[in-house]
């Protein structure tokens, strides 16, 4: 990642074009004291100050004067800190500083990168020419290595599998462990039969680009263990249990959870945290040929459980099952997996909140308290012991999905619990990794959900070395 400030912020410019925050309680007031053109343009449009809106307006001159953003009334039940997303797409090129400050400067700053984000792999990219000047007190490489690891998580959500299958998606992990000195190793093929990895080889054998387990370390051998896995389903049909259609078409994001881990990880060394970290990245593709797995099969596990098959369309919790197995071995401080995992967190809390499952409440207490605090949320549900029955199989030690429709997230985090034992503090985290309806700074496609929210914890727990 670049040590340096992002190209769309500057440091000062006298020159730079005022934007003024409004909101329908202040848009008046504001007006008032602008006066002039500006003012007799805005009452003649009948602007309105709608939190997000941007309205350019003139100078005596017919240049640009002033830009406002609209924000929500002061005790508005609920503020959105990235509003300053809009400004990225919505203004001429040119370079703006905020004439208001805003609430939180830091997420305003990080709004407007995250806003101006745009997925180019393959079209002519667009000039980027709106840049920012950096607020006071802000701090530049910080909100910098935020952005670019957000980047970074969406360039690989968005990218289509024929371009970053199992292989490729190696490449990637491999490409930022080089960025910053940290140790790669894969396990591919046959392999991970031979090396204790069952359930990640059935998942991913029916597919031409091998199934494979990924991944590095980074940092001082006796700092804090912190161990991020990520989902790295790179396409998914549902296997024998085949999706429709209209499910399969977002299916190239199934690999969100490795790209949330890769995001996370970014920052966390980019910023020199004193950790061990550990990034585990599980890749294959759910495919259908001769020898995919069936409904009905009995799997072995890394941690020596037996695994019934109830459903092809339920892989990831597999290929998480034996590589939490292998990041618990090593009894991490802090372990956290990400994954794209059901359509029951969706249905329960929708595509904006990920569902946090833990059974350590510190860690959710700190979760949900920083999620908010950097805009990155999450909402706990219960790891709830009774709904282990579900889960039951009669010719296997567990079957991996639940026998009635109820409860999936949850049964499914359960399922993930059975493999971590060790760790002093698990959490699951249950992305959607897209963002289906744009917003400011969230452009419509691929996210990093949760990334920024685990760069704070970790940063709070462990610091700079």
């Amino acid at each position: 990642m670049p040590a340096s400030l992002h190209p769309l912020l500057v440091t000062a410019d006298a020159a730079a074009i005022p934007v003024y925050l409004v909101s329908p309680a202040t848009l008046d007031a504001r007006l008032t004291a602008l006066g002039g053109a500006a003012a007799t343009f805005a009452r003649a449009r009948k602007l309105e100050a709608s939190a997000g809106a941007v309205h350019v307006l003139p100078a005596p001159d017919g240049a640009i004067g002033a830009v406002l953003l609209g924000v929500e009334d002061e005790g508005a039940s609920h503020r959105d800190p990235f509003l300053a997303g809009a400004l990225a797409t919505a203004l001429p090129a040119g370079t703006y500083r905020f004439a208001d400050r805003p609430a939180d400067p830091t997420l305003a700053t990080l709004g407007f990168l995250l806003g101006a984000y745009r997925f180019d792999r393959y079209r002519k990219p667009k000039e980027a020419g709106v840049r920012l000047v950096l607020p006071e007190g802000v701090d530049g490489a910080d909100v910098t290595r935020m952005a670019e690891g957000v980047a970074l998580g969406r360039d690989l959500v968005n990218t289509p599998t024929s371009d970053l299958g199992p292989a490729r998606l190696e490449e990637a992990v491999r490409a930022l462990a080089s960025r910053y000195g940290a140790e790669a190793r894969s396990v591919v093929g046959d392999d991970l039969i031979a090396q204790g990895f069952p359930m990640i080889h059935a998942v991913g054998r029916a597919s031409p680009d091998a199934p494979r387990l990924v991944e590095f370390s980074w940092g001082r051998k006796d700092a804090p263990k912190v161990t991020l896995v990520g989902k790295g389903v790179c396409f998914d049909t549902g296997g024998l249990n085949i999706k429709p259609d209209s499910a399969m078409l977002l299916m190239k994001k199934d690999m969100g959870g490795a790209a949330a881990a890769l995001a996370a990880s970014s920052m966390i060394m980019d910023a020199g945290l004193d950790v061990r970290l550990r990034v585990i990245v599980p890749a294959v593709e759910n495919a259908i040929s001769g020898n995919a797995f069936r409904p009905g099969d009995v799997l072995a596990s890394r941690k020596g459980l037996t695994v019934e098959i109830g459903n092809t369309d339920a892989e990831g919790r597999l290929i998480l099952g034996d590589a939490l197995a292998l990041a618990d071995e090593e009894e991490p401080e802090l372990l956290i997996d990400y994954a794209t995992l059901t359509g029951a967190a969706r249905v329960a809390l929708g595509p904006d909140l990920p569902p946090l499952f833990t059974t350590d409440d510190a860690l959710a207490a700190d979760c949900e308290r920083l999620g908010a605090a950097v805009n990155d949320p999450v909402w706990r549900l219960p790891l709830w012991p009774p709904y282990d029955k579900l889960l039951a199989s009669r010719i296997a030690d567990v079957n991996h999905v639940s026998a009635g429709g109820h409860a999936g997230a949850i049964t499914a985090a359960l399922f993930l619990r059975r493999f971590v034992e060790n760790a002093k503090a698990y959490a699951h985290l249950d992305v959607f990794a897209w963002v289906p309806s744009a917003r400011p700074g969230r452009p419509e496609g691929g996210e990093a959900q949760a990334a920024r929210l685990t760069y704070a914890l970790v940063r709070e727990r462990y610091g700079r070395g």
